[in-house]
């Protein structure tokens, strides 16, 4: 118990009861359209408007355990596309001025091996994501849609090649089984993880609606075999699980498979997706299995 502290208490509190900005809903995207760069897949625009910092040249800070406030990637890259959202939506030109800020935030900060320094803080030994490398390529992709320069592209590209390293190379994929099976790992020392999975496949899937780019293709659909070939691990009966080692979701990240899932099945057609997802949402809606899950997951942060 090693970890209980007040900011962990906190911290735990505001995810499980849905008030925490790092956790805000990201229902299905309200603007995103198949084979198109548009809107987000997920609903990120809570980050934005949630956020009570309304300067338009700020970039969203992130409290760690000690109290420190640091730029995490992954959180800068989720408001950026948030904010993107949200000009698409309303056409104010403060909402493009945040996007653009973040979209050059990302590009100030790739590595140039094409990575982000992600988990800096909590594993500096493993700080790569294929979850940070997705959406860090989504938003550039979308930066580079709308302003039209090469140096978005080219930077989501290094982002992309990154992510597809294999994890022995420094990267954050794992292949399987001679290379064929693909998982993308949001914590490359860890075991798989639902929702940083499917991040990183947006970030694929994104990519090759720029690129046309036939080893981009052929990985996108590796994984996305490999992941209906892997959804069982993460579905225990009665609600969903963040990652293969038996953790289970907070109900956020269950409602948030829910939604990915169902925007899985809208790109690709794989009915698996929307059965898994109507499945979840009917856990979702069974009272029981709401609070066995809610007690076990308390229980397991209690005692990680």
């Amino acid at each position: 118990m090693k970890n209980i502290n007040r900011f962990n208490i906190r911290k735990w509190y505001k995810m499980l009861t849905g008030t925490s900005i790092l956790h805000v809903e990201q229902g299905m995207g309200k603007i995103y359209e198949k084979g198109m760069i548009k809107g987000y897949y997920n609903d990120l625009t809570q980050k934005v408007l949630k956020d009570p910092n309304t300067d338009v040249t700020y970039v969203p800070e992130t409290e760690l355990a000690t109290g420190e406030m640091v730029l995490f990637p992954t959180a800068i890259f989720q408001y950026g596309l948030g904010a993107y959202d949200l000009f698409l939506l309303k056409k104010d030109p403060v909402f493009i001025e945040k996007f653009r800020i973040m979209s050059d935030w990302a590009l100030d900060h790739q590595l140039e091996n094409g990575a982000w320094n992600n988990f800096f803080d909590i594993h500096p030994e493993a700080p790569y994501s294929a979850m940070s490398q997705g959406e860090g390529a989504s938003l550039l992709i979308r930066a580079y849609v709308e302003f039209d320069e090469n140096k978005y592209l080219e930077a989501a590209r290094k982002a992309i090649d990154f992510m597809l390293l294999p994890i022995e190379e420094g990267g954050t994929t794992h292949y399987q089984a001679s290379k064929r099976a693909v998982v993308l790992k949001e914590y490359t020392n860890e075991a798989a993880v639902l929702n940083g999975w499917i991040f990183g496949i947006f970030g694929l899937y994104d990519y090759l609606i720029v690129s046309h780019d036939d080893e981009i293709r052929e990985m996108l659909e590796r994984t996305l075999f490999t992941l209906k070939s892997q959804l069982d691990q993460f579905d225990n009966g009665y609600w969903s699980m963040y990652n293969t080692a038996g953790i289970i979701t907070s109900p956020f990240y269950h409602r948030l498979h829910i939604a990915q899932l169902q925007v899985l099945f809208d790109l690709f057609g794989m009915q698996l997706f929307r059965e898994y997802a109507n499945r979840w949402r009917g856990y979702q809606e069974n009272w029981f299995y709401r609070k066995r899950a809610f007690t076990i997951k308390v229980l397991q942060k209690l005692t990680q």
